[in-house]
Order: C-alpha cells, then structure tokens, then sequence
C-alpha cells in the first residue's frame, strides 16, 4: 500500500464514548495520543467521521475528545461495523476520498469489522494503532493483526500525521509538530 495522499484522506473515529473509555486497555494514553491525532488531522484540513453506538445506552463522545473535533455530528449506529451503517457509508462515499484513517474502540469488533468492510469495499485503510484498544491487550492484539493480515496499514498516530505532511515546509506542519511535542 502506498502513502497516505493529503488531498485522498479522510478519517474514521469510532465510538469513543462516556461508557466505554474507562474500561478499555491504557485509557490514559489513547484518549491523549487520539487528541493528538484529531487536532493535527483537523490542523490538516482532513475531513472525518465520528461515530457512537447505541448513543442512549453507552453515552456521547468523551469531552476531551469532542473538544478536540470542535463542532461534529456524529453517526449513531447499533451495527458493529460502521459499512453496515447506510448513513456512514453515505456520508463516506460523498467525501470522495480513498485513503481511510482508522482509530477507535474496540479494536477487535467495531473498529476491526469497519476496516475488513473497508478493505472489501476497496479502501486503503491506515489503523493507528496507537488510538484504539479493547478492554483486553490480547483482543487489542488480535484485533491488529486480523487488520494487517486483511490488508490494512498498521501505523502510529504520529507516523499518520508526518506523512501526510511529507516535509517541513508543507502547510500545517509547524502546527503539527506543536501538537505532537
């Protein structure tokens, strides 16, 4: 697979909710590293879609995390995979773009279906491996390796950030060198 192209990106924030933050694997570090993460993709101008499950049962999107994306209207869906959602593929296909970064939780359902749906449906998906988890590192681990094996990218949030950037005097990069230190 090759790079993430700036102007063919768009990104995918699966259910990072009030209910199922404090329980996943190192809490602390992924809602920190995915903060990073989203403030330098939107520092980029890269576009997104942010998801929630069964909103009414597991909670909106952590304040942290909905302070980083600013004003967003997320996709409310009870499907495990965000491709089985109409709303999200819709809103995915009318971005136009190709290259599909990939962060949430948990690692091995929701975020591991949406990356084998997106690979089928012809995507180049890059998994920050970093901003997503399970309750478990062993689901986590698993998860990760089902999505390199089917194809995806295996990456880090930084790594993400600095390619599509490409070299210092790319626009946005000294704002996301002040975001990622």
């Amino acid at each position: 697979m090759s790079m993430i192209v700036r102007e063919n990106a768009a990104y995918v924030a699966i259910d990072f909710q009030e209910k199922l933050m404090p329980v996943m694997s190192g809490t602390e570090k992924l809602e920190e590293k995915t903060v990073k993460l989203i403030k330098g993709l939107e520092a980029l101008g890269i576009p997104g879609i942010v998801t929630q499950q069964y909103t009414k049962g597991i909670g909106g999107t952590i304040p942290t995390i909905a302070e980083a994306l600013g004003e967003f209207e997320y996709v409310e869906k009870n499907s495990f995979s965000c491709m089985a959602n109409e709303e999200f593929v819709s809103r995915l296909e009318s971005l136009g773009k190709k290259d599909i970064i990939v962060f949430g939780i948990e690692a091995h359902i929701c975020v591991q279906q949406t990356v084998l749906q997106l690979l089928e449906a012809g995507y180049n998906v890059y998994l920050a491996a970093d901003c997503i988890s399970s309750r478990s590192e062993e689901d986590k681990l698993w998860g990760i390796t089902r999505m390199g094996e089917a194809g995806a990218a295996i990456t880090s949030y930084e790594a993400i950030l600095y390619e599509i950037l490409r070299d210092s005097k790319a626009d946005g990069f000294k704002a996301v060198s002040a975001i990622v230190k």
